[in-house]
Formats: C-alpha cells, structure tokens, sequence
C-alpha cells in the first residue's frame, strides 16, 4: 500500500492547490494548466465521494482516507509521465490528513501522514475564502470557512512548506499565481 502513495521520480515543477474546499482551486489550476499547456491533476476526492453519494446518500468516512489517497496519487503519477516541466495537482495528500485530522478528531492514517510529508512540491498555492460559498451535496459547513482556512495555513506554516497566499477575484488570483510560478520556472 505505501508505494500507491508515493510519488514517482520526477524533474517537472509540482505546484500544489490548497486550501479549505469552495476556495477556487479548480477554478484557478485549471487556468494555470490552460496558460502553461501543462498537466492538470483532478482532486479524486471529488470524484470518490460524488460517486458515493449517488449510489448510497453515504458521506465520506474514515475508511475512504486510504483509497482517496491511492486514488489521488494515482492520477499524480500518470500525469507526471506526461511531463517534464510543470504539473499542477488540485489538491494532495496533506489537503487529505488536514481533512482527516479536522473530520475525525485528530486522526489519520499512519500510512497517509507519513508519506503527505515525504512528497514533495515546488509550491502550494493557499487559497483564501473571499470567493462566495456555492452548496453542492458534497461541501458542508460553509460557516467554518475561516477556522479551516487557519488550519491549512498552520499545516504549511508548521511543516516550512513553500506557500503563497492566493486572494481576490479569478484575474487577481492568476495574475499572483503566474508571478511566483514565473520566479520558480527561472
């Protein structure tokens, strides 16, 4: 199981969206994968949980952690097959343990909070919480936006991971994106 949780060797530029969910991060790695022609990784999450949902009217539990994870470093390392300069990847494996950590009382995975520090990115791109909250069957509490904002900076503030706060509208937020990918790409 730890090696469907690892990331694959490596030379491209991974840059990382983070943050607390209804925050842009699509939106905006989806933008910066068109402007560079580069690879896009989807957040499996979504995909995992939406699919649940459908058959079952069942919410993400502790035991979907682990195949969440595989799912999400699944998809990274096909991508980075197909690259060799810059990947964008919506969401990682340290966005999961900051969820299961917020969702489950402080727990996660042993296996998924050892190797969410062992992978590495060039950049996470935090996404703050001043775009409007839109509900879909997924998104819950829209009311602890800034207290879950506060836990995925803390989580990159504790660990020194390489951060940029992203804020404004759609144009602000690529505009300082591609400024800080500029400064990694020279």
């Amino acid at each position: 199981m730890e090696e469907k949780l690892r990331q694959q060797p490596s030379n491209c530029i991974k840059i990382v969206l983070f943050g607390p969910e209804c925050t842009g991060k699509t939106t905006l790695s989806k933008q910066l994968s068109a402007h560079y022609n580069a690879q896009w990784v989807s957040e499996y999450m979504r995909e995992y949980l939406q699919k649940k949902w459908d058959q079952t009217k069942e919410v993400c539990v502790y035991d979907d952690m682990i195949p969440i994870a595989e799912g999400q470093m699944r998809l990274e390392n096909e991508a980075v097959k197909k690259t060799n300069k810059l990947l964008f990847c919506d969401t990682n494996l340290l966005e999961l343990k900051v969820y299961s950590e917020t969702y489950y009382d402080g727990n996660v995975p042993e296996i998924l909070n050892k190797i969410s520090l062992e992978n590495v990115y060039d950049l996470y791109l935090l996404t703050y919480i001043d775009i409007p909250w839109v509900a879909d069957d997924l998104r819950d509490k829209p009311e602890e936006r800034e207290a879950m904002f506060l836990k995925f900076k803390e989580c990159l503030d504790i660990y020194e991971l390489p951060y940029i706060v992203i804020k404004g509208d759609k144009t602000t937020r690529f505009k300082t994106a591609i400024t800080y990918i500029r400064q990694l790409i020279e």
